[in-house]
């Protein structure tokens, strides 16, 4: 059996996140009452026993955005103790003047890889998460993500298809830094003109060589594992992308809310059934391994 990278789960503590405590509020992948709780590296260790996961990558889950060091240091003394995760995606503000000196305390920490910013803002109020859609085109952020080439550090790029093609551009003038496009492009109106407009925006993504497709988060939308779903999702963007420019990802724990991991990786083991053994692990490994450079 293959093994698998999961290059997208989170852990956390309940008290860091705001969005966990006091009222509940709307989030884009629904209620979320089974999760308000801490979510531990031994939780999510035990969630992936038997499902062939050799190594992780952390994301950054949203704590208060002056606490971004403090995330990755904490995630960093996890890895430490319990070996997982293998890598950490932290957090950084890339609408100041100048990132760097947010990088230089993030590039302490040993297995940070990269930096997320979400830039996915939708007409639909629930679906929107940044202040404006075109943060993409903004020239401070061209230039402050630019520099994450000087640390070797890649970009988790979160957008909607009506953002993709400011997406791309904003790959394109940073050529020197590897951008991986989140949830295969939250695919979130299924309507054909919906997919068709996902589609072009894909098309236009997969024109940039240093953008590559994180398949996960294909439940956020819909509310539960389909591998229909998932396998529809899987072979157009492996069609565009190829292979070697896909990668897994669980979005764990928020897939709990509807699905086993167990349950997840058998969909997407299915949706790729079809395609070669070194396609395969391309997908479910080698992209992950080298993206981000995950050695330990």
């Amino acid at each position: 059996m293959i093994p698998i990278i999961d290059s997208h789960h989170h852990i956390w503590r309940q008290a860091d996140l705001p969005w966990l405590v006091g009222p509940m509020q709307p989030r884009i992948f629904g209620p979320y009452e089974a999760i308000r709780r801490d979510y531990s590296i031994d939780e999510y260790r035990s969630d992936v026993t038997s499902s062939g996961i050799v190594k992780s990558v952390y994301v950054q889950v949203n704590w208060a955005p002056d606490r971004f060091e403090e995330e990755a240091a904490w995630v960093q003394r996890t890895a430490d103790t319990q070996g997982w995760p293998h890598a950490i995606i932290g957090y950084a503000d890339f609408s100041v003047d100048d990132v760097r000196p947010q990088l230089d305390r993030l590039a302490r920490y040993p297995r940070m890889r990269g930096v997320r910013m979400q830039f996915h803002w939708h007409e639909n109020p629930l679906y929107r998460f940044a202040a404006k859609p075109d943060l993409a085109t903004d020239p401070t952020i061209r230039r402050n993500i630019a520099r994450l080439a000087d640390y070797r550090f890649t970009f988790d790029l979160q957008v909607f298809a009506k953002q993709m093609g400011d997406a791309a551009d904003l790959a394109e003038t940073c050529p020197d830094v590897n951008f991986i496009i989140q949830h295969a492009g939250m695919l979130e109106d299924l309507t054909d003109q919906g997919r068709a407009e996902w589609r072009a925006g894909m098309v236009r993504l997969a024109s940039c060589s240093n953008i590559v497709s994180k398949l996960s988060g294909l439940g956020t939308f819909i509310h539960r594992n389909d591998p229909d779903h998932i396998a529809q999702i899987v072979h157009e963007t492996v069609g565009l992308f190829g292979a070697e420019r896909c990668m897994f990802g669980s979005n764990f724990p928020i897939e709990k809310l509807w699905t086993s991991y167990g349950a997840l990786v058998d969909a997407y083991r299915r949706a790729t059934s079809s395609l070669s053994e070194a396609q395969q692990r391309s997908i479910l490994h080698d992209t992950a391994e080298r993206i981000y450079r995950i050695t330990h």
